[in-house]
This record gives structure tokens, sequence and C-alpha cells, in this order.
């Protein structure tokens, strides 16, 4: 959705190694933001977006409009079946926000029709979602998921974070603290008492509120109430700083 940074700059470089021509689409798609202020407010660079593309070798950027993307309207056209994998974290805390990324990535493959998607893991929710949709409607299409780009202190990259105050920017690293710290101790804890314990040291100051922390199968994604439960597991957390709206997440084999 463009302000591109480092972490998506990754994506188009395994892109390049995979394929012969590497597309990357630039559009802020309206029909995944279920608050129409963070729509309104969502980074807008096309410019620098461009720059970083041509230094980037990029062959070429697709930047459409609305119309272009939805000539029928942004009604939902074509109906899939995720089963339980929009439910929980993101599914249950931003409502049509996945209807509005299936409906856009679906767009884009039918379109550039790619032998392959690069995605970032930064979005585990949403790639696990894209895997399964190339499975109901573009099996011609592999999906390569991306490790997670971070920041030295270890905030992952996102386009968000340039609307952090300086403040909230030197206390937004404690979020990817705490999950390496929850997978350093987590063979030796029960899972209930890491997560309590995860949680605590991210809102211990008071300005950062979490939307949720959740220990979900990698696989399924779904909660999970031991480390037994599943042969890898995923932590996902979005956390509120401010008025920027952040998520990260970590494997743990």
């Amino acid at each position: 959705m463009g302000a591109l940074h480092n972490g998506h700059l990754s994506l188009i470089k395994i892109a390049k190694e995979k394929g012969d021509l590497t597309v990357c689409s630039i559009f802020v798609n309206p029909t995944q933001f279920n608050d129409s202020k963070d729509l309104d407010k969502y980074p807008r660079k096309d410019k620098e977006d461009i720059k970083m593309l041509i230094e980037a070798e990029c062959d070429v950027l697709f930047l459409p409009t609305v119309e272009e993307v939805y000539p029928d309207g942004t009604t939902p056209q074509k109906a899939f079946d995720f089963g339980k994998l929009t439910a929980p974290m993101e599914g249950a805390h931003r409502p049509g926000h996945f209807e509005g990324m299936v409906q856009v990535v679906n767009r884009l493959l039918e379109i550039v029709e790619p032998d392959f998607i690069i995605m970032g893991q930064k979005d585990y929710q949403q790639a696990a979602i894209v895997r399964q949709l190339l499975v109901q409607a573009h099996p011609d299409t592999r999906i390569v998921v991306a490790p997670i780009i971070r920041e030295k202190d270890g905030l992952a990259m996102s386009s968000r974070n340039v609307r952090l105050e300086p403040d909230e920017r030197e206390e937004a690293p404690t979020i990817y603290e705490s999950l390496s710290a929850l997978k350093a101790i987590h063979k030796v804890m029960p899972l209930e008492k890491v997560k309590k314990e995860a949680i605590e040291k991210i809102e211990v100051s008071g300005t950062m509120k979490i939307d949720y922390l959740e220990v979900a199968d990698a696989t399924t994604l779904q909660p999970i109430q031991n480390w037994e439960e599943a042969d890898e597991a995923v932590v996902c957390i979005a956390v509120h700083l401010g008025k920027v709206r952040l998520i990260d997440n970590i494997l743990i084999p």
C-alpha cells in the first residue's frame, strides 16, 4: 500500500531472484479499512516510492486507480471460504479487513497472473489466508513468505512507524523485546504464564494498549493452550501506541 521501506524492498529482491519480471503494485485499498480515519491518514508517498523502486531495479510499477481495480464497484464479486483462518486475531479486531484484503489480492492476481507472489511474514495471518486463496483460485501461483525486516532496535519495519511521536518510537521496540523474551523462556514455563509476563512487560508504562497477544498453531492459526498442541507455534500481537496500531509476530518451533 505504498510508503515503501526496506521491508518492501526485500520482497522486490526476492522477486527478482525468483522470476524474470518483477511487478510491484501500490494501491491503498479502501475495502480493507474498517476505520475511514485510518484510511485517510495512511501515508501516501508515490514520488518517493517510485524513486525507491527504480533504484531497486523493479521492472513494472502497477499504480492503479480504484476504478481500475474495481471496475464493477467495490462490492465483492466472488466469495471464498477460508474456514477458521479469518476468525481470530486481526479478523476478530478488524471486521471486514480480510474480506477487503482477499478481494484486492485476488484482483491483483487476475491482472498480473504471476508465477510467485512475495509477501512478508509481518502480516502472518494475511499470508496464511492468501496461501488458501491460491489453492482455491490461483493454483499456478506460489507464495513465498519473506522474513520480517526490522530496525536496528528490533521494531518491525512498517509504513505506520513514521506516524509515531519521538517518545513513542523509543518505546515501540518493547514489543519485539517481549516476544523474544517469551520465546526464550517458553520451554521452562507454562504458556499462559509467559503470555501474562509478555503482556505485563508491554503495558507496564501505560502508553501501550494490547489489542491481542495470541499463541496459535502456526498452520491453522487456532489458539493453543499448551506448547505440545502444535509442531510450530506463532505468537501474534497487535498494539496501540498513541494513535498508531502496530503488529508483529514470532515463530516458535
